[in-house]
């Protein structure tokens, strides 16, 4: 009899066909996040769970599944959507799906920061609103990319990625993160390490690329942005929980801080409504890893990471090898 997987969501084909050859593969038909309800029945009998971000997996989910669940693979690199000390404590292995998404989220990225530092998505709402009268000196001034400070918090493989791309717009780039990076590090990417206090001084633009974590969870406040240039950018394509919504709505408004590209929400998909009403914030819909080539690999190695469990080997994207013990 073969293994049952239950998949949360629809993924791309080839993943779906790589587990069902040796799985008997349950997927939700159902283009959004199943319920709690929905998730605590399918999973009875499970062997393995194949979840994503919009996904709570604690240990009454994990408890839920009984003594079958093998593996509980998450389709992401993040994982703060799951209980790992609730499944390291029944030696339950869980996987994410990282390197692969690199590229396309320091892309979106920077492309958060072209378009909150030049307004384009502000400009293009105006012209579709028949607001445009012809060019004008001072009509919709943004602010240079070109030679501006970027700082980085967070310096992990989407961080240094995007560094890379700002050496192509000359730009001076700053950083803080928990641990300095090695100087070979530093010289490639011509990256400065910095105390918290001057990443929030010196950037022009800010660009966010930690994971959430209990540290982490609100470390951009009204504090934190009144301690920015007025002129400055702040960019989130990591967690929206590390910024506090409602804060950055508020600095906005009294302008101590001039525009944001955000691409993560603290309570997705709802958008703090003051954020949501001002016309210098782009707001993108969670697509850092949104290209069909990145989804599909995600897909295949959370596929492989099943399948490798199952076979009780040990999954090559295992965040928790305590669990082997």
């Amino acid at each position: 009899m073969k293994p049952r997987v239950l998949v949360t969501r629809l993924l791309p084909e080839p993943a779906l066909a790589r587990l069902s050859a040796e799985c008997e593969v349950s997927v939700n038909p159902e283009d959004r996040p199943m319920t709690r309800q929905e998730l605590l029945g399918r999973v009875r009998g499970a062997a393995a769970l194949l979840c994503l971000l919009t996904d709570r997996v604690d240990g009454e989910i994990i408890d839920s599944a009984g003594n079958a669940l093998k593996v509980i693979a998450n389709y992401a690199v993040g994982y703060d959507n799951v209980d790992v000390p609730a499944a390291t404590a029944r030696r339950i292995p869980v996987t994410n799906t990282p390197d692969v998404l690199t590229e396309s989220t320091a892309d979106l990225a920077f492309a958060l920061i072209l378009d909150s530092a030049r307004r384009v998505t502000e400009g293009d709402r105006v012209t579709r609103a028949g607001a445009f009268r012809g060019w004008a000196p001072l009509f919709m001034l943004g602010a240079d990319v070109s030679g501006a400070t970027l700082g980085l918090y967070g310096f992990g493989r989407i961080g240094r990625a995007v560094a890379r791309r700002a050496s192509g717009f000359s730009m001076r780039v700053i950083y803080c993160d928990e641990a300095r990076a090695g100087e070979e590090t530093e010289r490639e990417l011509k990256a400065s390490f910095v105390t918290f206090e001057e990443l929030l001084r010196e950037s022009d633009i800010l660009s966010i690329h930690c994971p959430l974590t209990p540290a982490t969870r609100h470390r951009f406040t009204l504090k934190e942005f009144s301690a920015m240039k007025p002129s400055a950018c702040i960019v989130n394509a990591a967690r929206g929980g590390v910024i506090k919504e409602a804060d950055l709505a508020e600095a906005l408004r009294r302008g101590l801080v001039a525009g944001a590209g955000l691409d993560v929400y603290e309570d997705e998909p709802k958008v703090d409504p003051g954020l949501a009403a001002l016309p210098g914030v782009v707001l993108a819909p969670h697509l850092g890893s949104a290209t069909a080539a990145t989804r599909t690999r995600m897909a295949m190695i959370a596929a492989e990471n099943v399948l490798a469990a199952l076979s009780s080997r040990r999954p090559p994207s295992c965040v928790n090898p305590e669990a082997f013990g």
